[in-house]
C-alpha cells in the first residue's frame, strides 16, 4: 500500500497543475470559512457577522464546515480524471504495465491517493472547526462538542466516494474532458429519472428511488444547513422543521457505489486492450 501512494504522490507532485489544483482544494475552503469568522464592513452601511447567526457553535459547526467544504471538491476531482488521462496520453499506464505493475495494482494506486487526500482533508476540517469553535462557540462542554461529529465521517465517505466515481468515469473516458462531462450528464439523468417516476408514480417513491442514485445520495450525506440555521433563529416555527441527521442507510449506500466504482474501474481496465 505504501509503495504504492509514494508511486502516486510522486507523479502528483512533479505535476504543476496536479500541485495547483491540490492547493486549490484544501486551501480555498479554508480560507472561505476563516473570511466568515471575520466582521465585513460594507461601505459603512452595515457589518456582516455570520458567528452571530451562531454558525460557529458547538454542535452545528460540524454541519456547517462539512458541507460548505464539500463543495469545493470539483477541484480535486480535476485531478482525479487528469491522473487517469495523462496516464493514457502521455503512455504512462503501459509503462508502468510493463515494468510490473499489475492492472490492480494501478487502480488500486489511484484509490490509495483518494483516501490519503479525503483523510488529510477531513483531518484540517476537524481542526479548523474545533478551533473556530472553540473561540466563538457559546458552548464549550466536552459532551456538547463531540456531539454530532459523524458529519466528519460523512464528510470522509463522500469525498471517497465521489473521487471513485470520478475515477471509474476517467477509466471509461479516457480524457479528463470527456470524464468530466459524464459526470454533469449522470446529474441530469438522475433529475430526469427524479422527474418521471413523480409523473408517473408519486414525489415520495421518486425521492426514495433517487435517494439510491450515485450522486443524489452523496449529497445526502450531509444536508443543507441553511433550514438549521433557521430553525435556531426561530424555534417556534414548525414549518422548517427538518431531518439534517447522517443516516447510517445512507452512508451504506454510498459505500456501496465505492465499491461498485472501483471494481468497475478494475474490471474495465482489465478487458480493455492497452
Amino acid at each position: 500500500m505504501r509503495r504504492l501512494l509514494e508511486i502516486e504522490l510522486q507523479k502528483l507532485l512533479l505535476n504543476r497543475t496536479s500541485k495547483i489544483l491540490i492547493f486549490i482544494s484544501f486551501i480555498l475552503p479554508l480560507c472561505v470559512i476563516l473570511l466568515s469568522a471575520l466582521k465585513i464592513n460594507f461601505f459603512g452601511f452595515f457589518t456582516l457577522e455570520l458567528g452571530e447567526l451562531g454558525i460557529f457553535n458547538f454542535p452545528i459547526i460540524w454541519h456547517i464546515t462539512t458541507f460548505f467544504s464539500a463543495l469545493f471538491k470539483f477541484f480535486f476531482a480535476i485531478v482525479v480524471v487528469s491522473m487517469i488521462g495523462n496516464e493514457y496520453s502521455n503512455k504512462t499506464l503501459k509503462q508502468n504495465l510493463i515494468d510490473g505493475l499489475s492492472k490492480k495494482e494501478f487502480i488500486l494506486s489511484k484509490f490509495y491517493v483518494i483516501i490519503f487526500f479525503s483523510l488529510v482533508s477531513t483531518v484540517i476540517i476537524f481542526i479548523l472547526s474545533l478551533v473556530l469553535g472553540l473561540i466563538y462557540s457559546s458552548y464549550t462542554e466536552f459532551h456538547i462538542i463531540t456531539q454530532q461529529m459523524e458529519f466528519l465521517i460523512a464528510y470522509f465517505v463522500k469525498l471517497v466516494a465521489f473521487f471513485s466515481f470520478c475515477l471509474f468515469l476517467g477509466v471509461l473516458a479516457k480524457r479528463s474532458a470527456f470524464a468530466l462531462a459524464f459526470l454533469f450528464v449522470d446529474l441530469i439523468l438522475e433529475w430526469i429519472v427524479f422527474g418521471i417516476l413523480t409523473w408517473k408514480g408519486s414525489w415520495e417513491m421518486a425521492q426514495k428511488v433517487q435517494g439510491f442514485l450515485p450522486l443524489t445520495s452523496m449529497s445526502n450525506l450531509i444536508k443543507q444547513p441553511f433550514q438549521r440555521i433557521a430553525m435556531t433563529k426561530f424555534p417556534g416555527n414548525s414549518d422548517i422543521v427538518y431531518d439534517y441527521s447522517v443516516h447510517i442507510e445512507t452512508i451504506l449506500i454510498v459505500m456501496c457505489w465505492t465499491v461498485v466504482f472501483i471494481y468497475s474501474s478494475y474490471r474495465l481496465l482489465k478487458k480493455r486492450d492497452l
